[in-house]
């Protein structure tokens, strides 16, 4: 008896009826079938998801491309590899849904063709995700305690930089949250690359871009008095609409304002007339400028109603595993390749780095590393060379020089002499003077200074 062939759409309305979750990606990872109850768990309508390019990353949850990230499997099974892992899609009502999906590649490592994705039934709780997630690769359960806080973030502000679960950064993102609800002037203070300007315009917007008005930057540290003094003015004379959002002036270095013109920075921005709220950043406290005669009170003053102080990376790094993931996945969202994270033995060298040019500088490092990279995880080889030199040094440590005492450098040398004199004189003090080119009394002294023999011990005579 002829055996039965089965067509594409009889495949369709096979995959169609089954209970759970279900659909295919193409070898661009293009979202090309979801059967009815994948449709049905996102929430979405066919045409809405049909070619959506899947990329694995953590979007802004309400983003159009936010169900398609959520779908995307892990880069090792769009490379062929067969496994399970964990999906998401933030429904139309805002809820996060996640459940644990099989992946079935439709190629190989050399010729990837694409993915099958089978989806359990049964949403997962953050506790039955970190649970169910907890023998994945350490990089895929880095990317979904993103995707959770993303998701709790997001409707609050930007999260970016802020990414860290360390108790500083944590402390830097309910400041954040404070100085968004208010119209407080708010000093930023960090060192250079820790992402001051950054969290800047994340306050500015933080109550939605519709209602922030325009952020105007101010460079401080580059711009002569006159041009400061002129550009405040104009700002100060301003005529804004009625109903219009007034806006932020951000003064970016403000500890680099010259000493001769505080006086009329602080009298413009004193000033009722004065349209814009103040946001500044600074690489040092202004209170302890004025402490040493190097800023107005006044001004320092204005400028610090709210203090937000961002450490520097080697000082949260226990955030630098997470920011890593988060700037390889952004990486991923701007192009076709799409990289996993780091594989654990990449994160102890990046671990090992000082990062003296902070967050910046790790930006710079996960972009080149994601570029060489040739497999679905960045691994040691894909790191730049400054990244393995400082991992040797940090292996191989100098030796501290031990500060020489000179004085007690030449005690111990005069005893050794004294020890041997007496030595090769077989006890007998003349004979160890004469050796030593010193009088008998003379040896004596130095005798007991140094502790070899007793003063005023008759078998010392």
């Amino acid at each position: 008896m002829a055996r039965t062939r089965i067509g594409i759409g009889d495949l369709a309305r096979l995959l169609d009826a089954a209970p759970g979750p279900v659909y295919v990606l193409d070898d661009e990872q293009r979202l090309v079938f979801c059967n009815q109850a994948c449709l049905d768990w996102t929430g979405r309508a066919a045409e809405q998801l049909h070619l959506a390019r899947c990329r694995y990353y953590s979007p802004e949850p309400a983003s159009d491309e936010a169900v398609a990230a959520g779908l995307c499997p892990p880069p090792p099974a769009l490379s062929g590899r067969e496994m399970t892992g964990t999906v998401g899609c933030v429904t139309p009502d805002g809820r996060l849904r996640r459940r644990r999906a099989r992946f079935l590649p439709l190629g190989n490592a050399q010729s990837p063709g694409g993915v099958i994705v089978l989806v359990d039934l049964g949403d997962l709780s953050e506790a039955e995700v970190e649970a169910a997630g907890a023998g994945d690769p350490e990089a895929m359960q880095l990317h979904e305690r993103l995707r959770t806080l993303h998701h709790a973030m997001a409707a609050r502000f930007r999260l970016d930089r802020l990414v860290g679960s360390s108790a500083a950064m944590r402390r830097v993102r309910a400041q954040v949250e404070l100085a968004a609800a208010s119209r407080a002037s708010v000093l930023i203070v960090g060192p250079p690359g820790s992402g001051r300007q950054h969290v800047a315009s994340t306050i500015h917007y933080g109550r939605g871009p519709d209602v922030a008005g325009s952020l105007v930057p101010l460079a401080c540290s580059v711009l002569s008095a006159d041009l400061v003094r002129s550009t405040l003015a104009a700002l100060a004379a301003r005529a804004l609409p009625p109903q219009a959002a007034p806006g932020t002036l951000l003064l970016n270095e403000a500890d680099q304002l010259p000493l001769e013109v505080q006086a009329d920075v602080f009298q413009a921005l004193a000033s009722r007339s004065f349209p814009l709220r103040l946001i500044s950043t600074s690489r040092q406290r202004l209170a302890d400028l004025v402490l040493r005669g190097e800023y107005r009170e006044d001004l320092a003053g204005l400028l610090s109603t709210l203090v937000i102080e961002l450490p520097p990376l080697c000082q949260r790094r226990a955030d630098l595993p997470a920011l890593a993931q988060w700037f390889v996945e952004q990486a991923n969202a701007q192009g076709d390749k799409q990289v996993l994270g780091f594989s654990p033995e990449a994160m102890d060298l990046l671990d090992a780095y000082a990062w003296p040019g902070n967050v910046d500088e790790l930006i710079q490092v996960v972009h080149e590393a994601h570029q060489r990279c040739e497999g679905p995880e960045i691994g040691p080889a894909d790191l730049s060379p400054k990244i393995h030199l400082a991992a040797g040094d940090a292996a191989h440590p100098r030796k501290s020089d031990e500060p020489i005492v000179l004085d007690e450098f030449l005690a111990k040398v005069e005893r050794e002499l004294l020890s041997r004199a007496l030595a090769r004189a077989k006890g007998n003090k003349s004979k160890a003077a004469k050796l030593l080119g010193m009088t008998r009394p003379r040896l004596y002294r130095r005798l007991v200074q140094s502790g070899l023999i007793e003063p005023g011990d008759p078998r010392n005579a």
